[in-house]
């Protein structure tokens, strides 16, 4: 596994509760219709990015690894 991640947020099911931006907003923000995005594509792999996703109330953000594209959130056998 890398050291960075891809984050991406599903827009379809985001419910916008804002807990993203609101426990990293170094690493999320909420866009124009208050959704929550990374403020990047890619992200350093760390404990708090992992844990913005565990938190996320419908598991609408997704974790990859970056260079392998192996799936590290929500785990591969949810």
């Amino acid at each position: 596994m890398t050291d960075h991640w891809t984050v991406t947020v599903d827009k379809r099911v985001c419910v916008r509760t804002g807990l993203c931006a609101a426990a990293a907003p170094d690493t999320f923000q909420l866009d124009e219709n208050g959704q929550g995005h990374a403020r990047s594509e890619t992200l350093p792999a760390s404990e708090e990015v992992l844990e913005v996703a565990e938190s996320c109330p419908i598991e609408a953000i997704g974790i990859t690894d970056a260079t392998s594209g192996e799936r590290v959130f929500p785990p591969p056998d949810a």
